[in-house]
């Protein structure tokens, strides 16, 4: 259940027509959300093949024009092009003119607070930095996965309610995030959730060299109960041969790593001593049997240089 207050009508933002710079997997999904809450998508930039069918998938009729056309249209303007691409993006539109006093840019990159769009807060533009903390497919399931996602938001003090009030509009729930912290708060969330896809995608490769038919029916209920310990109970919820101090069988591990998937010998190492070392720290392996168990793993690591 939400604990996030709800804004009184006054705070929320009137009904807007909204663009988007980008369709990729994100900007077409908070768009369809927001015409949901009776905004209006008026117009988007898309240049792929795959970004004009998902423009037209989940925002049909919305015409897609350039990005200077977007702004041209827009009241409220969603940036959701690559971080990598964004300051670029931000310093052009406004150097050209683009970006009018008054309009409402929103980011959606989770590296970014809102000091990356100084460029058109100079020009009077009124800026947002607005992160949904989910993973997007492009496709219309995203609209519904956004009903209690999490976004960092991230905006001048006077801004404040309005960001909230579009988050609130479009399902999700506002966590505020300091400018200075949202470097670290975007790495934490690639740690935790870019990992684990390749985590679980390399399980299901060992799986399938072992003759499993459905790796991911195996694993999903198994995932499924250490992401919940996990949540729950943090370092309390470790498990398996590692916080156990099990080195022969961790040695068996990473010899069959070597001879089936030895892409994945370096990366096996390296969480088998963080988790070594949480498993220390909250008393679940014991001294006596660490010693063993980080012997293997240094000749593991001696094994990978040579």
């Amino acid at each position: 259940m939400s604990t996030v207050q709800q804004p009184d009508p006054k705070d929320r933002p009137a009904r807007l027509t909204v663009g988007v710079v980008g369709a990729g997997r994100v900007g077409p999904a908070l768009a369809a959300s927001l015409q949901l809450a009776g905004h209006r998508p008026v117009a988007v930039s898309a240049v792929s093949d795959a970004s004009r069918k998902r423009a037209a998938q989940l925002l049909p009729d919305v015409p897609v024009v350039t990005p200077a056309e977007v702004l041209e249209r827009s009241e409220l303007v969603l940036l959701t092009v690559p971080d990598d691409a964004l300051p670029s993006l931000v310093e052009g539109l406004a150097s050209t003119g683009a970006v009018r006093p008054g309009q409402l840019l929103v980011h959606t990159s989770g590296r970014y607070g809102a000091k990356v769009l100084d460029p058109a807060l100079r020009v009077g533009a009124l800026p947002l930095a607005l992160h949904p903390a989910m993973t997007f497919t492009g496709t219309p399931v995203d609209v519904q996965r956004l009903a209690g996602c999490p976004f960092g938001v991230t905006a001048p003090d006077e801004l404040r309610l309005a960001a909230e009030a579009l988050v609130i509009e479009m399902g999700g729930e506002p966590e505020w995030i300091a400018e200075e912290s949202r470097p670290l708060y975007h790495t934490a969330l690639a740690l935790g959730a870019n990992h684990l896809v390749t985590l679980v995608a390399q399980s299901m490769e060992l799986l399938r060299a072992a003759g499993v038919t459905a790796p991911d029916r195996m694993l999903g209920p198994l995932l499924g109960a250490a992401l919940d310990n996990a949540l729950r109970s943090g370092d309390a919820a470790l498990t398996g041969p590692v916080a156990r101090g099990d080195a022969g069988t961790v040695a068996a591990h990473v010899a069959e790593l070597r001879a089936h998937a030895p892409a994945a010998v370096a990366g096996y190492l390296a969480m088998a001593r963080a988790t070594a070392d949480r498993a220390l720290a909250y008393g679940l392996l014991k001294p006596e049997l660490a010693e063993d168990l980080l012997g293997v793993l240094a000749h593991g690591t001696e094994g990978d240089a040579g």
